[in-house]
C-alpha cells in the first residue's frame, strides 16, 4: 500500500507528535509498503519529506523526524480519493501521490480534535484513529465526562470554568466558592480541549487556583476544576471498527509529583509502566469491560487509549480520558499494553491501517442522496 504518515501540526504537542510518527515509520515494512513523510509545521504548512529522510530515521533507533520546511508543499483536493486527494507541488508543478490510508500521528490540537478527519473525510481518504465526531468529543474533556455520566459510567468530579465566567467578578468568586466547598485541596486544573497534559496543575489554595486557572485558559477558552483523587492510574488500549479488541491494563508510576507532560514525553525515567498492572484478575476484567463501554459510548472506532483512576483509599474506579492518538514513542503505554497481548509494533500498525480500510469501505455503502 501508500501511506502517508501526517505529523508535526498547531499543537502543543508538535514535538511528541514528532517522535510519535519516527516510531510508527519506523516500524512500517518499507518492502512491502510506501511511505510518504508529511510535516506539519507549527504555522499550519504541510510539506513532503524526502526519501533519505525515512531513510535516516530508519537507519538510526534515536533518530528524530524532522519538522523544517522542503522545497516540496503538499496539497489536499476534496473528493478526489486514494488516486488523487494529495498531491505535492514543486516549482510549481503538482505530483498526484496515490496513498491508500493515511495515519495520522498527531496529537492534540488541530490533529486529535476531528479537524484533519474532517478534512481526509472530504478528501475520501482512509485514516487510522476515531472519526470526526469521537475525535472532537473525546478532544473535549467536559464532554466525554458528560457523555459517560449519561451512560453510567463513573467519572472524576469537575466544575467548569469558561472564559466568560473568568471575565465576570461575581460569577467567578462563585466557582471559587464551589469548588472550596465541593472538594478538598488540593485540585486539579486543566484545559478542556489542550491535549493531553498540556496546561494542567495541581493548586493547594485559592491563590493556585486562580493561577492555575489563569495558565489553563492560555490554551483554552473552557476548563476544568477536578476532585484531586489519590490514585493509582491505570490504562487501557482498544482496537477495531465493528468488533473491539481490547488489550491487558498496564499502570503508570510516576516517579514526578504526577503524571505530567514531562513525565508521559520528555523524561525517560519520568514513569515506571507496569505491564500488566498489579490488579487481581476480577479487577482486571473490570477494567477492560469498562474500557469497551467507554470506547462504544463515544462511538469510538480504529483506536484509543483509555485512562482510569483507582482510589487508593476506597478501591472506587474512575475514567480519565479518552485518547484518540495516543502516544506512540518508545516509551508510549498503547504500543506497549498491545504489545504484552502478543501484537507487535509492526503487526499493530498493520492492524490499524487495515481497520481504517474497513471502517472507510464500510461508511461509503451508506447512501448521502436519494
Amino acid at each position: 500500500m501508500n501511506i502517508a504518515i501526517l505529523y508535526g501540526g498547531k499543537t502543543g504537542e508538535h514535538e511528541v507528535s514528532q517522535v510519535s510518527a519516527s516510531s510508527v515509520a519506523r516500524n512500517i515494512n518499507t518492502k512491502k509498503h510506501t511511505v510518504y513523510l508529511i510535516s506539519i509545521t507549527k504555522e499550519g504548512e504541510w510539506f513532503l519529506q524526502g526519501d533519505a529522510e525515512l531513510e535516516r530515521i530508519k537507519a538510526d533507533a534515536k533518530a528524530i523526524l524532522s519538522d523544517a520546511p522542503t522545497g516540496t508543499k503538499v496539497t489536499i483536493v476534496p473528493g478526489a480519493g486514494t488516486a488523487g486527494a494529495i498531491c505535492s507541488v514543486k516549482d510549481g508543478k503538482l505530483t498526484t501521490l496515490p496513498c491508500d490510508v493515511v495515519f495520522p500521528v498527531m496529537h492534540g490540537t488541530f490533529g486529535e480534535d476531528g479537524l484533519v478527519q474532517g478534512l481526509l473525510e472530504m478528501a475520501e481518504l482512509p485514516y487510522c484513529g476515531p472519526d470526526v465526531m469521537c475525535s472532537a468529543i473525546s478532544m473535549d474533556k467536559e464532554k466525554t465526562k458528560l457523555v459517560w455520566d449519561y451512560y453510567g459510567l463513573p467519572v472524576v468530579p469537575y466544575i467548569t470554568v469558561r472564559r466568560i465566567d473568568r471575565d465576570d467578578e461575581a460569577a467567578f468568586a462563585a466557582i471559587l466558592k464551589k469548588s472550596e466547598k465541593d472538594f478538598e485541596w488540593p485540585v486539579f486544573v486543566k484545559p478542556c480541549r489542550a491535549g493531553s497534559s498540556v496546561g494542567a496543575n495541581k493548586a493547594e489554595d485559592r491563590d493556585a487556583l486562580i493561577k492555575a486557572i489563569d495558565e489553563a485558559l492560555l490554551w483554552d477558552d473552557k476548563v476544568l476544576i477536578e476532585a484531586f483523587i489519590p490514585a493509582r492510574e491505570v490504562e487501557c488500549s482498544v482496537t477495531g471498527f465493528r468488533d473491539i479488541a481490547v488489550y491487558t491494563p498496564g499502570e503508570i508510576i510516576p516517579s514526578h509529583e504526577f503524571y505530567d507532560y514531562d513525565a508521559k514525553y520528555i523524561d525517560p525515567d519520568g514513569a515506571a509502566l507496569r505491564i500488566p498492572a498489579d490488579l487481581d484478575e476480577s479487577r482486571i476484567r473490570e477494567v477492560r469491560d469498562m474500557a469497551v463501554k467507554a470506547f462504544r459510548a463515544l462511538d469510538g472506532s480504529g483506536m484509543a487509549r483509555i485512562d482510569f483512576f483507582i482510589d487508593k483509599k476506597t478501591g472506587k474506579l474512575y475514567l480519565n480520558e479518552l485518547n484518540t492518538i495516543p502516544g506512540f514513542t518508545n516509551i508510549s503505554m498503547f504500543p506497549k499494553l498491545c504489545e504484552a497481548s502478543g501484537l507487535p509494533y509492526p503487526d499493530l500498525i498493520e492492524k490499524l491501517m487495515q481497520i481504517a480500510i474497513e471502517r472507510f469501505k464500510a461508511t461509503r455503502m451508506l447512501k448521502t442522496s436519494r
